[in-house]
């Protein structure tokens, strides 16, 4: 007789943002991403500020993107 053990979580890889494909931890994707555990943006392409508002949940938050608004999280070279 052969046994199967079922685990319990999900076997869909949720380790990487879905915008810039750095890796992400399981609590990030948890804390931070949407009702599926995905992260949708990520601390390497995104703002912590945009991040904690939902960004990376897929939400459209009013903060500028960081890669589209120069200056913002390291959008501009040092002078």
């Amino acid at each position: 007789m052969v046994g199967v053990t079922v685990a319990p979580w999900p076997s869909v890889d949720n380790s990487t943002c879905k915008h810039c494909g750095a890796h992400v931890t399981d609590h990030f994707s948890r804390v931070f991403g949407d009702n599926r555990n995905r992260a949708h943006r990520c601390g390497d392409c995104d703002s912590y500020a945009r991040l904690s508002r939902g960004s990376a949940a897929g939400v459209d938050v009013s903060i500028p993107d960081p890669e589209t608004s120069p200056g913002r999280h390291g959008g501009e070279t040092d002078v």
